[in-house]
């Protein structure tokens, strides 16, 4: 029997990004071209702009309309893997001055982020990354059971604590890369959306130029951050990243009153608030990995992340592994390339791990009983096998870059990120050592690290 929520809650919808006008003359040449119109890419074109550089920015589709708009929003550090927790606080510092810089809305706000621990287990998981972290200073500390019950009242139930970090925010993920690269193109950078490139040229042994839809830029300096796509685009080229997708659901709720202002994860549920006053809710702890072609090309390099991550993902084959076997994986640049026959990858959502998180949701807060649903939506998370991003050159071609595998953490640390790719480009001193997201790490005998 389905139930009144069941039927009403299947509301499955396409997220529509801010729109962001493409300029309309595609240059004959650039100091830098970035692919990528998404929270990464839009971040590295506002750094290079705010440096100066001449930057185009290439988007097969329109800007922010794939993971970029469809993840949760949220702009933590507690939790990171230690390798991320410094661009994460560079980030949260990025945030907060970054309406003023793009004359835009983000809608970023630091209003706090909160993991609740419902077993010993998740307790003794923090405490443990709260004593790595302490030497960055973060300002992220454990709750106990009373304090958690302060800090948001209203709930059912008891948590055995929790924690806190009051410092981070959250953001909206379908103004966030509208406006920075609205921002940018103040600064100068040309944008141009729906121009799908299609590869790169060489000349004597170094890039030269990229190949989009509506013509040839001249260019020695490209940044790859193609999220989802990267793989495809770099396996033409021969340059092997290894990289598969997971599949994240969301749903947005009307806007709900007496709820708690922070952002929230419990053990199936994770809710932050919206500018309109609704919720974006998810379920922690819990999204679908399809299997794909290339799930058995990358099997032994994913094991220990599979194994570190078992309880929290859901294997699943279907159509996901025949679309992925009929997409060329070698086209010419004088044809159409698959980033110009799917646009925007818009995967349907997993409704029913939705209604879990909306029960769970329920039962630990009753505020958010009845709620109505609005939209329901997925999208494609780019995974590297240690779950932790590239943000790198690429030694066997001069001049590509690549900054791709956010594995779910790039919405958050997307400011922060561009910064550092842009400061790579230029030379300038980096704003974190980016020795730990190099490229080369998956190939030169460096041992595989999941934390």
């Amino acid at each position: 029997m389905i139930n009144q929520f069941s039927m009403r809650s299947r509301v499955s919808t396409t997220p529509r990004p801010d729109p962001v006008e493409s300029d309309q003359r595609i240059p004959d040449r650039a100091a830098v071209v970035v692919i990528g119109g998404g929270i990464i890419g839009t971040s590295t074109v506002l750094a290079l702009a705010e440096k100066g550089i001449d930057v185009v920015l290439c988007e097969k589709g329109e800007i922010g309309a794939e993971q970029s708009s469809r993840n949760w929003g949220w702009c933590r550090t507690q939790g990171r893997d230690p390798r991320e927790i410094q661009l994460s606080l560079e980030a949260n510092r990025i945030w907060r001055g970054l309406n003023a810089k793009v004359q835009g809305e983000t809608g970023f706000r630091a209003e706090g982020v909160v993991y609740l621990c419902s077993a010993e287990s998740e307790l003794a998981y923090y405490e443990a990354w709260l004593e790595k972290a302490r030497i960055y200073q973060v300002d992220a500390r454990m709750l106990s059971s009373a304090e958690v019950a302060k800090l948001l009242p209203g709930a059912t139930r008891t948590w055995l604590g929790g924690v806190y970090s009051p410092s981070a925010g959250r953001a909206e993920p379908l103004k966030a890369a509208p406006a920075i690269a609205n921002g940018a193109r103040r600064l100068g950078a040309t944008i141009l959306t729906r121009c799908a490139v299609r590869g790169l040229e060489t000349t004597a042994g170094r890039l030269s130029a990229v190949v989009t839809e509506m013509g040839r830029i001249a260019t020695d300096t490209v940044v790859l951050a193609g999220g989802a796509w990267s793989r495809l685009f770099c396996g033409n080229h021969g340059v092997d990243l290894p990289q598969l997708k997971v599949r994240g659901s969301v749903m947005r709720t009307s806007p709900v009153d007496g709820t708690p202002v922070p952002s929230v994860a419990g053990r199936g549920f994770a809710f932050r608030r919206r500018l309109d006053g609704g919720y974006t809710v998810a379920n922690r702890g819990w999204s679908v990995a399809e299997i794909v072609p290339d799930s058995f090309r990358l099997l032994f390099k994913y094991m220990p992340a599979l194994r570190a991550q078992w309880k929290d993902l859901g294997l699943r084959i279907g159509e996901r592994f025949l679309t992925e076997l009929k997409t060329p994986r070698r086209w010419s640049l004088e044809d159409p390339s698959p980033f110009e026959v799917v646009r925007t990858l818009d995967p349907a959502p997993d409704t029913h791990i939705l209604d879990a998180a909306k029960k769970n949701l329920e039962a630990a807060f009753p505020a958010f009983a009845g709620v109505k649903i609005l939209d329901q939506w997925a999208g494609l998370i780019d995974v590297t096998p240690d779950v932790v991003p590239v943000i790198s050159p690429v030694a066997s071609w001069p001049g590509f870059h690549i900054a791709t595998g956010f594995s779910g953490h790039g919405f958050g640390i997307g400011p922060a990120a561009g910064q550092l790719m842009a400061d790579i480009i230029t030379g300038d001193r980096p704003l974190i050592d980016p020795k730990p997201l190099r490229f080369e790490r998956f190939s030169d005998g460096s041992p595989l690290i999941i934390n």
